[in-house]
């Protein structure tokens, strides 16, 4: 198993460019699951996730490969060989993600047999909104011995609402909507740049979506698609967990291939501690000069600032000037990097949903262990910042949803290497 040793106190200085976004990746992954044909995804970020989603496609009888360079990030799919409708538990359990093939097999074969899901241990996270919208138009689902169960002929346009929003439940029955006969209404759906990419791939492979960056969105059903050629927006939580690298190691970074106005509540925040900020929308340089100031946060669906930044943003506070509080509004369990951040010297205590942060000089080097992919960041961060040696254990986490990211910060200046624990 792999490890990171970090020692600390490198300031950072020169370019990091941001990968494409796996949240984006995985829907429109499987998108592709609706029609045959081939399709031609760039910008698709080398991540376990990303493999581990292809792999789930290609046990459906989908043809997946990169382009001939081994570090292409093209990625070719030929979905015309669809021929099992079944998402096996031990794909399944290691990514929640998996649980947006349901929509379209059922969508375009009638028929799906999908494991329940596993992933972060970050909170329940459940399904039933995604079950309830299926219902409602027209499937027939069961649970049975861990399965997901669903029939249908052609599924029925129908009024959906989202009692909270839901980015998977939104994408899902979005996607079992496009093929649907009728009109579809999501309403309180989730409002996230990668549901809006999402659907401008679907409307590229001629769907019929309107009303995308809203909280209701109309879908009306086509009898059938076509495979386009796409690519995947840049990665705002990586762009964001960067930025906030300045915050912890100071320096100077520029941030380039995102796409800044996905992240108009993190900048606005990260101005407040002090962080100075500049540039356009696909580049930016962050500047750290003088000492952090604190800041509350609380999370919230986008736009509000990011439940994924949420425990990086604590290392900043953690190293503030003052007293600050992070609310956690999205997932009941997304504190468990708090004790190893404490191991490190983090003043922080959890009441509720809220921690409560007093900002100390330093943080020391210490060994920690990853409990999540945000929290490995978290992590990452704050040994950048601490005096002596950091070692994180655990970093498949990472490795999930962060592309080449040792790599990426060896190259602007910190002192961290991964090796063999």
């Amino acid at each position: 198993m792999d490890q990171l040793v970090i020692e600390g106190r490198h300031p950072l200085k020169g370019t990091i460019r941001i990968s494409g976004a796996k949240n984006a990746a995985l829907p429109i992954l499987a998108a592709t699951l609706l029609t045959g044909g081939t399709f031609r995804l760039q910008n698709i970020p080398r991540l376990v996730d990303i493999k581990t989603f292809t792999d789930l496609m290609t046990d459906l009888g989908v043809i997946v490969d990169y382009s001939a360079d081994n570090d292409s990030d093209v990625l070719n799919i030929d979905s015309s060989g669809l021929s099992d409708h079944e998402a096996p538990y031990d794909l399944v359990r290691k990514m929640r993600a998996s649980i947006l093939v349901l929509g379209p097999l059922l969508s375009r074969t009638g028929k799906a047999r999908v494991s329940l899901p596993g992933g972060c241990a970050i909170g329940a996270r459940p399904i039933n909104l995604h079950l309830k919208g299926l219902e409602l138009m027209g499937a027939k689902l069961r649970l049975k011995k861990g399965y997901i169960e669903a029939r249908a002929g052609r599924l029925n346009g129908a009024h959906i609402y989202f009692d909270t929003p839901s980015v998977t439940g939104t994408e899902n029955l979005m996607m079992a909507a496009v093929l649907a006969k009728g009109t579809t209404v999501l309403r309180n759906a989730a409002r996230e740049p990668e549901i809006l990419a999402l659907g401008q791939m679907l409307n590229q492979m001629e769907a019929k979506i309107k009303g995308l960056g809203s909280d209701t969105v109309k879908i009306e059903g086509v009898r059938k698609l076509r495979p386009v050629d796409w690519a995947i927006i840049p990665d705002r939580i990586e762009a964001g967990t960067y930025m906030m690298a300045v915050g912890t190691a100071g320096g100077e970074l520029i941030i380039e291939n995102l796409l800044a106005n996905h992240l108009e509540a993190v900048i606005s925040k990260l101005r407040s501690t002090g962080l100075q900020i500049e540039g356009d929308n696909t580049r930016i340089s962050v500047r750290k000069k003088g000492n952090l100031h604190s800041v509350d946060i609380k999370t919230l669906p986008y736009p509000g600032f990011p439940t994924d930044l949420q425990a990086q943003i604590m290392v900043l506070m953690a190293l503030a000037d003052g007293l600050s509080v992070i609310t956690e509004t999205i997932f009941e369990n997304r504190f468990m990097h708090v004790a190893e951040l404490r191991r490190l010297g983090a003043d922080i205590k959890v009441e509720g949903r809220s921690a409560l942060i007093k900002g100390i000089n330093e943080l020391n080097g210490a060994p920690v262990m990853a409990t999540d992919l945000r929290a490995s960041a978290s992590l990452v961060l704050a040994g950048l910042a601490a005096k002596g040696t950091t070692t994180i254990s655990r970093v498949y986490h990472l490795d999930r949803g962060y592309e080449c990211l040792e790599r990426k910060l060896a190259a602007v200046g910190a002192n961290i290497k991964r090796e063999k624990a």
